[in-house]
């Protein structure tokens, strides 16, 4: 799968992030539009969609009069919840060395709930492959991906269960992973998931079960995730409603 160039919006919005973390802004002002556009030699539209999406993934704020700022709440969020990420991104994000493991791959019949969820016949085929992602050799998150059987036209290759899902999802089912329904579940830890992420049998965790959705607002996988909150944490920033 071919590497999509980052877009010249995209390129801003990098560079000026890293000015924003190297300290090279005084006083936490972002300089303007047209002073960045100069910079970088591109259009002051293009410096405005960057700041737009800087703005919101909270990482600088505007004020009505007074100008463009950066939000240090903002850069102490490595992960974003509403955004869709590989779990070796958001372990990167955090600092760590990343590594995943394919633990099981199997076909199973897909239960009442699960087949509710994917628009599926009770009882039909689902693959289910079962992943652990590592922390500087830690084990801290462990995934379980159900994908519809009929998704697949071929066998994947042995290989093939170590990408990221989008790019499986793509690669092997041709189907284009745009969104997910996710809910954040409290859960106590099985004793799979126990022997998995080396934690005793029912401790605390946090879970999310998602939903993942193609083009056409069709389901086309369910996904269970577990995760160690001593190696790993997600922050947000939540806004008063107006």
């Amino acid at each position: 799968m071919l590497k999509r160039k980052p877009s010249l919006t995209d390129q801003a919005r990098a560079y000026i992030k890293q000015c924003i973390l190297n300290d090279e802004f005084e006083d936490g002002r972002i300089p303007a539009e047209m002073e960045l556009a100069e910079r970088l030699g591109v259009s002051r539209t293009t410096i405005r969609d960057a700041l737009a999406r800087l703005e919101q993934e909270s990482v600088i704020y505007r004020k009505q009069g007074a100008g463009t700022f950066v939000n240090k709440a903002g850069l102490q969020i490595q992960t974003r919840l509403e955004a869709m990420w590989g779990y070796e991104t958001v372990l990167e994000d955090h600092g760590y060395t990343a590594a995943t493991r394919v633990l099981a791959v199997q076909t199973i019949p897909a239960d009442e709930k699960m087949a509710a969820d994917l628009e599926l016949a009770p009882g039909a085929e689902v693959l289910r492959v079962k992943k652990l992602f590592l922390a500087d050799d830690e084990p801290v998150i462990l995934a379980y991906n159900h994908i519809p059987a009929a998704l697949l036209p071929a066998p994947p290759g042995p290989g093939a269960f170590m990408q990221p899902i989008y790019r499986f999802m793509w690669e092997h089912c041709r189907q284009h992973l745009t969104h997910y329904l996710s809910e954040i579940v409290p859960a106590v830890a099985s004793v799979e998931v126990a022997e998995a992420l080396h934690l005793r049998v029912e401790r605390p965790l946090i879970s999310f079960h998602e939903t993942g959705f193609n083009d056409d607002a069709q389901p086309i996988l369910k996904a269970y995730s577990y995760f160690r909150d001593d190696l790993l944490r997600f922050r947000l920033i939540r806004r008063e409603v107006v």
